[in-house]
């Protein structure tokens, strides 16, 4: 995946004598079939249009790698998992990312929606609940069993774009900085900065569709579906109200971004530290990152859902003059708008407490989630790897014929 995780390897395998770089790559490669035999035969065509070609020097050294690699070893070895991708178009990171963020989200959505509705400040009495087992026990009984997916399109068609732009761009500036700062090794600070710009481009897609599936997830919602709520949101409050948590979704995501990141780089470290295709060690390192990350910037994550939801029920306990602080006159909040607003809100409506609502979920939705997202990037990066190699040895061999 990344130039330092290449040149460290490549040095081991120049100063030790008799390593077979072939058994770690055919034993993920029998992985890798057993898990997605069937997925290759529908998308053969597709990674074929996006397999990239690598000219000049790069194409000369592959070359003669493979010629050594036909001396040394049996026919059937397998691409070296991070040699390769230093040459891969922008397209592979995005289709690979794309993927990724949809199955993370889709798979996790029911998970997602008790999240939101445990963060609620002023929840309906039918809608508190003890635990994530319990609220979607309850949500299935009382409101049917799709209800927990109510929201899912929206979220699905804001996740693959999203995130195509996050790992594109996270994998082109780590390589770009991390060469600049610490060439030929990896550097915390070029991950954690690349995590940050990624989420930038990643949150500008994200946030509106983070509006309409956050207002679909709360109890007693009033839309019928995802076009009923753009539209009724962009009459009642305008086009700002689809950003009107962007700052605070930036303020939460960028630093829960750059120390996943760098928890997960750190774990792959330790976990595996000659960068090869090894899906537990990608599962536990996202896992870990994930609950990590998760369970820091939760206060965060629950000022952003106040303001996506605009929850009435906050509201009018604030134009009521609930909570500490002086009484205010009805109709004083019609909106909660900005990070102080919302944080003045969740400490006067829950306390010091109401910072860390919903936080089991939050982590139980993480931790499953992130481990997906990275096991579904690594494992179809290695398959695109996987198809440019052959690719290039088949061509190889007929032009020696």
């Amino acid at each position: 995946m990344e130039a330092d995780g290449f040149v460290r390897k490549r040095r081991m395998t120049a100063e030790t004598t008799g390593n077979d770089p072939g058994v770690a790559g055919a034993s993920a490669g029998a992985e890798v079939r057993w898990l997605g035999g069937r997925f290759w035969g529908v998308s053969e065509s597709i990674v074929g249009s996006l397999t990239p070609r690598i000219g000049g020097e790069t194409e000369l050294q592959t070359v003669d790698f493979i010629r050594s690699a036909q001396d040394a070893q049996p026919e059937d070895t397998e691409p070296d998992y991070e040699g390769l991708p230093q040459g891969a178009s922008t397209s592979t990171h995005m289709l690979a990312g794309a993927v990724a963020g949809i199955m993370e989200h889709c798979l996790m959505f029911p998970i997602d929606c008790v999240k939101t509705r445990m963060q609620s400040l002023q929840p309906d009495p039918a809608a508190r609940y003890r635990n994530v087992m319990d609220a979607l026990r309850r949500i299935v009984a009382t409101e049917g069993v799709w209800r927990p997916m109510r929201g899912l399109n929206a979220t699905a068609v804001g996740a693959g774009p999203a995130h195509a732009l996050y790992f594109a761009s996270y994998e082109k500036l780590k390589k770009t900085l991390s060469d600049a700062i610490h060439p030929g090794a990896n550097s915390h600070l070029a991950n954690g900065t690349a995590g940050c710009v990624a989420t930038l481009l990643h949150d500008a897609v994200m946030n509106p569709t983070e509006v309409v599936k956050q207002r679909m997830q709360m109890y007693n919602s009033p839309y019928r579906g995802v076009m009923d709520c753009i539209r009724a949101v962009w009459q009642k409050e305008g086009p700002a109200a689809f950003y009107r948590s962007y700052t605070t979704q930036l303020t939460m995501n960028v630093p829960f971004q750059a120390l996943h990141f760098m928890t997960y780089e750190y774990l792959q470290e330790l976990l595996n530290p000659h960068r090869q295709y090894n899906p537990s060690s990608h599962m536990l390192s996202g896992a870990l990152a994930g609950a990590i990350a998760a369970a820091t910037t939760t206060p965060l994550d629950v000022c952003k859902t106040l303001l996506n939801t605009q929850e009435s029920l906050a509201l009018s306990s604030l134009s009521s003059g609930q909570g500490p602080g002086q009484s205010q006159g009805p109709g004083a909040h019609r909106h909660i708008s900005g990070l102080a607003h919302a944080f003045r809100t969740v400490y006067r409506l829950g306390g010091l407490k109401g910072f860390f609502r919903g936080v089991q979920a939050r982590i139980i939705y993480q931790m499953p989630s992130t481990a997906i997202s990275w096991s579904v990037y690594e494992f179809f990066k290695y398959g695109l790897t996987k198809h440019q190699h052959n690719k290039r040895k088949t061509q190889h061999m007929e032009a020696e014929i």
